[in-house]
């Protein structure tokens, strides 16, 4: 830089001095040593203090702005907060602000990408490995019938049943991926009506009842809960949810156990609980639960069967009616999942009356 602070303070202080003597020699001084010496004493100080003000509150922040700067053109976004507001607010200090903001946004923006694309490979790499091994089933028991075995009416009609459970598996993992996408895009709206969550819960119980005598697990109500529970969202979606929590329950929980539904009615909300008596799960585990093909056992879950998307689900669904599912689980306790949801009105007051 041709202008530095040292050459313009003194600049400055040059054309002052002579702007000062023009202005005593106009009002009748006379000049003298005396006033040379008081010229050159106020020169001096007046290019002292000149380069005071010129080196830290101008030059130096032009500096800081130019590092900024030159961050920026660098894509090199992170910096020191400390440092950028250690100076007072000044024009200068507000224009680095503004651009150490757009860096931080940027910062920001980056990392947020970085998360993507790290999600986006882990995502690719479950979704290929959950439908390469329904695939390769069904591909096995077909060539296996191809290769001469159709003409066995016994190994034929065993193959093709197990063929056709690989497919199922198949066409269930993908209704699955296309329900989380259209919930995460918003493409399926939420139809708001008033029911009784008891007698959905009660219906959902007959569905899954041969489902919970494989693993001899009883199906039942909490012994306080109130006969009718009305709720306002949306039935065909909260079904969906209490059908994954309470399959999710069968499945984790221990052979000979009980799944328990409970209502807490509390306000114009109504907290709804899923209880297992399984081994539980870790705290460590906790926050990553509800992630697509998130297992904690692995090996166990391939046992259990499922797509891995069933608690996504139940989290979206949960989100999409404005609230937030949770989890209480320790080793060895057993595993809750609850999640509160608005109160709606009763249909049939003589309904309401509890046991």
């Amino acid at each position: 830089m041709f202008f530095n602070s040292k050459t313009l303070s003194f600049l400055i202080a040059f054309i002052t001095t002579i702007l000062l003597l023009a202005g005593l020699l106009i009002i009748g001084l006379s000049f003298d040593i005396y006033l040379l010496l008081f010229l050159l004493v106020f020169f001096l100080l007046s290019s002292f203090f000149n380069w005071l003000l010129l080196q830290f509150l101008i030059f130096n922040e032009i500096k800081n702005i130019n590092m900024l700067l030159d961050r920026v053109k660098n894509k090199e976004y992170a910096y020191s907060k400390k440092a950028l507001f250690r100076s007072p607010a000044t024009p200068l200090n507000k224009l680095k602000a503004e651009i150490a903001e757009f860096a931080d946004k940027k910062q920001q923006e980056i990392e947020e990408l970085k998360k993507l694309e790290t999600f986006r490979r882990e995502f690719l790499a479950d979704v290929s490995h959950e439908l390469k091994t329904p695939i390769f089933a069904a591909q096995g028991f077909v060539h296996t019938l191809i290769d001469g075995a159709i003409n066995d009416a016994t190994v034929r009609d065993k193959f093709l049943a197990k063929a056709a459970h690989s497919l199922d598996g198949l066409n269930m993992l993908v209704q699955d991926l296309i329900t989380i996408s259209q919930l995460e895009i918003g493409e399926i709206k939420m139809h708001f009506t008033n029911f009784d969550l008891q007698q959905l819960t009660e219906d959902i119980f007959d569905q899954l009842e041969e489902t919970a005598k494989e693993r001899k697990t009883k199906l039942k109500f909490y012994k306080y809960n109130p006969r009718s529970c009305y709720v306002y969202a949306d039935k065909m979606r909260i079904g969906q949810v209490m059908t994954n929590l309470i399959v999710n329950a069968i499945k984790y929980g221990k052979d000979n156990g009980t799944v328990e539904v409970r209502f807490n009615i509390e306000g114009d909300e109504v907290t709804v609980f899923v209880k297992d008596d399984g081994p539980g799960i870790e705290a460590k585990h906790h926050k990553r639960i509800f992630e697509r093909f998130y297992r904690v056992d692995k090996s166990r879950s391939k046992d259990k069967g499922g797509t891995g998307l069933g608690l996504a689900i139940v989290k979206h669904i949960v989100e999409a009616h404005g609230q937030k599912v949770h989890i209480e689980s320790e080793p060895g306790q057993g595993t809750t999942f609850y999640f509160k949801i608005k109160k709606g009105k009763v249909l049939n007051e003589s309904a309401a009356v509890k046991k």
